[in-house]
């Protein structure tokens, strides 16, 4: 067998500086599906929060997210090993000063925030740096073996710390339980530390400030018609999906009338979906070609809603809906890896992180929008048209990517020239 064979059969974790990445990302998420477990159990239950200031909590926690754009900016602007050691160290600092403030009797709600912020903000300085690094690591031909394989291990390490983070709670209470998430970020920081590899020197850009570069990177996005495309896609669809979000749970629950068991089993099941959607997406865009692949997970979500909007109450609708959350959640995992390796191998090294940053944004966004306006529209409709309404509007994605050269697309192709704005210069 040839060397050129032998490299075409190669995966990514042919690759060690993957492994350590993919090490990374599932252990950080592991630990923090725990703390989403924890920190609400720790507001309400021992702190005694109003409805109010957990509605703060879980806005704060958000808020960084909805304004990437300075992370992805920072990631192009500086070598992102260091970044992503630091953005876990800070996440692990933050989180331990929740166990000793509640051993002195001193935590208070304003520290949750704080701290919730400070985790939101390590959260998308680690995923930009993370996410824009990926490319450099492995070959091209690999990167989409290398989304799936990040995306399986997402999937298992999120449904296990969740159940994790729900035995901790139990067992030692909500505060020392985020110790198991601090731990975490350390065990990160160690696997980040550990990879070896020669990251591309950062181009100098000391003239311009990070405005500039944030700028910079809007325009760049904006004049590249693939991510362009694929972006104002995942963020219309995140605004239907919202919509949606704000009463599903309600409408299961009270509606429906849905056990919280019953409705955790729904939700569990689902996952299962999202798991072999990460491990075949390869296989299936190879079969039906990149584009439909995406284009198929789009069109699936509104589909999907169908037997939600058609449901009754019992057993038989409950087994029905965890069937089609199963598919949603299938193609929609094996879509959004192929997506994002499509949009990783087609931006130049240089934007990795402000193109990321600025997905992140959109999509994040959108969603205290999305979740006023079903808010608003409950006001003057019952909650099944609401959830319509966000059901209708997920079609409209579908047109985007249908319109788009996108659904001619067989095989990610190679990177597009787009001289930005004022970098080129």
């Amino acid at each position: 067998m040839t060397v050129t064979a032998r490299a075409a059969k190669a995966t990514a974790w042919s690759s060690p500086a993957f492994r350590f990445l993919l090490g990374s990302d599932a252990v950080t998420l592991s630990g923090s599906a725990v703390s989403t477990v924890a920190l609400p159990a720790l507001a309400v239950l021992e702190l005694r929060a109003s409805t109010t200031e957990v509605a703060v909590l879980a806005f704060l926690g958000q808020l960084p997210s909805a304004v990437a754009l300075w992370a992805g900016a920072l990631s192009d602007r500086r070598p992102k090993r260091p970044q992503l050691i630091a953005s876990d160290l800070a996440a692990a600092g933050a989180l331990v000063t929740i166990p000793a403030a509640a051993l002195a009797g001193a935590l208070t709600v304003g520290q949750l925030c704080v701290v919730a912020v400070v985790l939101g903000a390590a959260k998308v300085l680690h995923d930009a740096a993370a996410i824009s690094l990926l490319p450099a690591l492995v070959d091209p031909s690999q990167l989409h073996d290398a989304n799936s394989k990040i995306g399986a291990a997402s999937s298992v390490a999120d449904s296990a710390g969740t159940n994790a983070g729900a035995a901790l709670v139990g067992a030692v209470g909500p505060a020392l339980s985020v110790l198991a998430d601090a731990l975490s970020f350390v065990v990160s920081a160690l696997l980040i530390w550990r990879m070896r590899f020669l990251e591309a020197a950062t181009a100098s850009r000391a003239r311009t400030s990070l405005a500039g570069d944030i700028a910079d990177g809007v325009r760049y996005v904006a004049r590249q018609p693939t991510i362009r495309t694929v972006i104002a896609a995942l963020s219309t669809l995140a605004f239907g999906l919202a919509v949606m979000n704000t009463y599903w749970a309600y409408y299961l629950l009270d509606r429906l009338g849905a056990s919280p068991s019953a409705f955790g089993v729904i939700m569990g099941v689902g996952g299962v979906g999202g798991l072999a959607g990460a491990l075949l997406a390869p296989w299936i865009a190879a079969r039906i070609g990149i584009g439909p692949t995406i284009i198929v997970g789009f069109a699936v979500s509104p589909l999907a809603q169908v037997p939600l909007l058609c449901a009754g109450p019992g057993l038989r609708w409950q087994i029905v809906l965890a069937a089609t959350l199963v598919v949603q959640l299938f193609w929609a995992t094996a879509s959004g890896i192929s997506q994002r390796s499509l949009r990783q191998a087609i931006c130049d090294p240089a934007f990795q992180g402000r193109m990321q940053s600025a997905s992140t944004t959109l999509t994040a966004g959108v969603r205290p929008l999305a979740a006023a306006t079903a808010g608003g529209l409950v006001l003057f409709l019952d909650v099944r048209a609401t959830l319509a309404i966000g059901a209708l509007l997920q079609v409209v994605p579908v047109v985007l990517l249908l319109v788009s050269p996108i659904r001619a697309l067989r095989k990610i192709p190679a990177r597009a020239v787009v001289l930005p704005a004022r970098e080129g210069a």
